[in-house]
């Protein structure tokens, strides 16, 4: 074979954005063409393990189907395919990159030589940066040609820096995953809302939609803060604000001195100078401090260390302490490079959020130039040997003492953010030891943060991280003490989705229709348009079913929904996934359709059953299934459910299909429609008979008599709604008033 020229061609790359035929989770689905490949498993390409082992060394890592450490290795000797080999290459590239990916499968399709390899994608963009980077990996390694992997991994994080959330709102959502809230990404950056419709939350980092404006401006301006913090018994240093330079010797003058010189509106210690002493020096620091914001405040200097307590929900939840930044001189190198070398040197110091301590820049950090020059030094000075000088005497935050912290502090830190009106605050506190009340050792708090950072507090350059991202998301959504009270589903509405193609967008209808009436405000999506509640936002054609999955999505952004009903066709499941995460009702009609699903590979009827099972896995175990128990298909997924199933049927001559009689006799549910046309409800009601549903009068009132797929359809419905949990009585009066036919 000529491995020279030899490469995977990647015939269709495709993002399944909501759970799918592989996964609950995003994925990124590749179809891949082997070519000459396919007669060549990686044992019979010499050289081929050796070299891919060299290039990822922690390829040894992988367990593969093997289940244990180096099971991959072995496949690789014993041989497997390039496409599985593909697979594991775009793996680990995520890995080294940062972003941990464990899930992945490769399947042979009908094609010779054509596979579908799959893997967990949390965003779409660095997917595709790790897949073609992996590609070229792969190449050059079959090729025997050298290959640049550090480079390879660089345009993967820089795809992750540019794609992904930051680490504060990425800790709030993974939190929010843990609870089994779902979350939507509002746009590029960290904007995120967590839940679906009325009962959704949003975050924009550490800020929430409790974050009220009037108190961010309050955070926001020091000296009112002070005002404030003051009148309710928080200690603060003494200040005033001026407005020139003589205007802040003077005010320091009378303060007492050592003096700190801040912006009035500054953050991230910008402009900031501490422990001034001298006339010049307030007046230098007065020019930088103007420079950074509306106005200059002059304060008595608190002697300690710099704290950053972290408040959610009015409590401390966290607790970071701050340390100087020195240099040691040599006699050989100036203070600039012995910055480079003795503090940035620091692993944990970077320019990205991964780091939890910054880099030092003289150039960009006037603070640091002003303290140099206090000192009596530049940047290009060179130090005596063993000689001591201080390069940031504040901004190094990052030691955690959350467990040193006393009661009073605590307790001061959390009035300090109820007094300004946030949520959750960042306060800035100066103390010698944190573990004794502040009045004690003239302790104060000088500043209240709205959108506090958070990376502080998960990676801690000392100590161990803490669980904030959990104390934000138990913030948004309570529990109770009393584990009858939660709410087993926080942040969710309940969502019904209908899968199959007999007449489901009347039986989404319908089910819409139903909710609506049982009194919740109820979105829909199907064939024949968007609505909200009776109100069609967007009609069926063209543009709707070229993204109906995001039209979909859309839906569950709507503050006013309380309940939405989605149709997902077999097609849908297969371009894109399911538009929503869980459901609350999983209806699946059918398995027909798959004459139209050729360019899925999917060929019988048989292959119907890994699609249209993904609707009734993602039921909640507080849901119900509802499922056709006159198709054999249908049926055998109730074994999938992980809630309560619910059969519906005909009753034929011999009554109805024996699947649903077996149901029964466990106690389980059924919806059930006599030769005349009449629904029971059977199973599971309590010892109350529930009179039967009239479809057949229904529909001959309507003038529909005579269509059979018409009543199947209305029989789906009202079982979806029993299982809902609507009373019988309301789906027999709503579906007299319902429409049956809707015009486009």
């Amino acid at each position: 074979m000529p491995l020279a020229t030899t490469e995977i061609q990647l015939l269709r790359v495709t993002y399944l954005r909501g759970p799918n035929i592989w996964t609950f989770r995003p994925v990124l689905e590749v179809w891949l063409d082997l070519g000459p490949l396919e007669d060549y498993p990686s044992n019979r390409i010499p050289g081929l393990s050796d070299r891919l082992v060299a290039l990822l060394p922690a390829l040894v890592e992988h367990h593969c189907g093997v289940g244990e450490r180096g099971g991959f290795l072995q496949r690789l000797h014993e041989g497997t395919w390039a496409g599985h080999i593909l697979e594991h290459c775009v793996i680990e590239l995520l890995n080294l990159a940062g972003m941990p990916t464990g899930f992945g499968q490769t399947r042979s399709t009908t094609r010779h030589g054509v596979y579908r390899m799959v893997f967990r994608a949390r965003d779409e963009q660095v997917a595709r940066v790790a897949l073609a980077q992996a590609h070229a990996l792969l190449t050059a390694a079959i090729r025997d040609q050298a290959f640049d992997v550090a480079a390879a991994v660089r345009a993967v994080r820089d795809a992750i820096d540019d794609s992904y959330l930051g680490p504060s709102t990425a800790c709030i959502v993974a939190a929010a995953t843990d609870r089994q809230i779902p979350h939507i990404r509002l746009n590029d950056g960290n904007l995120v809302q967590l839940g679906y419709g009325a009962r959704q939350r949003r975050i924009w980092t550490a800020e929430t939609d409790r974050t009220g404006a009037i108190a961010e401006g309050v955070a926001g301006d020091k000296d009112l803060t002070k005002t404030l913090l003051q009148a309710v018994g928080v200690p603060v240093p003494e200040g005033q604000a001026v407005t020139s330079a003589a205007a802040a010797w003077e005010a320091a003058c009378d303060i007492g001195l050592p003096v700190a010189v801040k912006p009035s509106d500054g953050n991230h210690g910008r402009g900031v100078t501490l422990d001034l002493r001298e006339q010049a020096d307030v007046e230098a620091a007065f020019a930088l401090a103007d420079r950074h914001g509306s106005e200059v405040l002059v304060e008595r200097c608190i002697p300690g260390n710099e704290h950053r307590l972290l408040v959610v929900g009015g409590e401390m939840v966290a607790a970071a302490r701050g340390e100087s930044a020195w240099i040691t001189g040599d006699g050989r190198h100036t203070v600039a490079e012995l910055l480079d070398l003795q503090i940035n040197t620091d692993p944990r110091r970077g320019t990205t959020e991964d780091h939890p301590l910054n880099r030092l820049d003289i150039a960009e950090d006037g603070v640091i130039r002003l303290d140099l020059q206090r000192q009596g030094l530049s940047p290009e000075t060179v130090p005596a040997a063993g000689r001591r000088i201080l390069i940031q005497r504040n901004g190094n935050v990052a030691i955690d003492c959350t467990d040193d912290v006393h009661p009073e502090v605590a307790y001061l830190a959390g009035l300090a953010a109820r007094t300004v009106g946030l949520d959750i605050a960042g306060i800035d506190l100066v103390a010698e030891d944190i573990g004794r009340p502040l009045h004690e050792q003239g302790g104060a708090v000088v500043e209240v943060n709205a959108g506090p950072g958070l990376l502080m507090h998960l990676k801690p350059a000392i100590g161990q991280p803490r669980p904030v991202g959990q104390a934000i998301v138990e913030h948004l959504f309570p529990t109770s003490e009393d584990d009858d009270d939660n709410d087993p589903n926080p942040g969710r509405i309940p969502v019904v989705g209908v899968a199959g193609t007999r007449a489901t967008p009347l039986v989404a209808r319908a089910i819409a229709w139903l909710t609506r009436l049982s009194g919740l405000s109820t979105g829909l999506a199907c064939a024949d348009g968007i609505f909200l509640g009776q109100r069609r936002i967007e009609a069926p054609g063209p543009a709707l079913a070229r993204d109906y999955w995001s039209a979909s999505h859309r839906l569950l952004m709507n503050r006013n929904l309380r309940a939405a009903v989605f149709e997902n066709g077999p097609g849908l499941i297969l371009d894109d996934g399911l538009p929503y995460d869980r459901c609350l009702i999983g209806v699946v009609t059918d398995f027909d359709g798959w004459p139209d699903l050729a360019r899925h590979d999917v060929s019988g009827i048989g292959a119907m059953r890994k699609v249209m099972r993904t609707q009734i896995d993602v039921v909640l175990p507080e849901g119900v299934g509802v499922l056709n128990g006159d198709d054999e298909w249908v049926a055998d997924l109730a074994e999938l459910c992980d809630g309560e199933v619910l059969f519906y049927g005909r009753t034929g001559a011999q009554g109805p299909a024996k699947v649903i009689i077996s149901h029964l006799e466990r106690g389980g549910r059924a919806a059930l429609m006599d030769a005349q046309g009449l629904v029971q409800l059977a199973g599971s009601q309590g010892s109350e008979p529930i009179t039967p549903i009239d479809v057949a009068g229904l529909l001959a009132r309507h003038g529909r008599a005579d269509e059979p797929a018409l009543a199947d359809a209305l029989l789906v419905a009202i079982a979806a709604a029993w299982g809902f949990g609507i009373a019988p009585e309301l789906v027999a009066a709503g579906l007299e008033t319902f429409v049956l036919h809707l015009p486009r």
